[in-house]
């Protein structure tokens, strides 16, 4: 099993662990919501996770322009 981190920003592969076992603590899973888990976790058909995360040059872009937080998507 893969846990895939993506940026829900630009989609690009912030990095990606190769576990047997995942442990949702380990990985401070545990400490979201319910409707935090649904917008962040996606279980992919092959078994994967994918988790939606925010790179650091997306986090540059918010920060140096916060009215993008306005934005759904702020990547054209």
């Amino acid at each position: 099993m893969s846990i895939i981190y993506v940026c829900r920003h630009c989609n690009n592969t912030v990095g990606k662990l190769e576990q047997e076992i995942a442990d949702e603590n380990m990985l401070g899973l545990g400490k979201l919501t319910e409707q935090e888990r649904e917008e962040m976790i996606e279980f992919q058909h092959n078994g994967d996770l994918r988790i939606k995360t925010i790179c650091d040059d997306c986090q540059e872009a918010l920060d140096q322009n916060p009215q993008y937080h306005e934005l759904d998507f702020f990547i054209q």
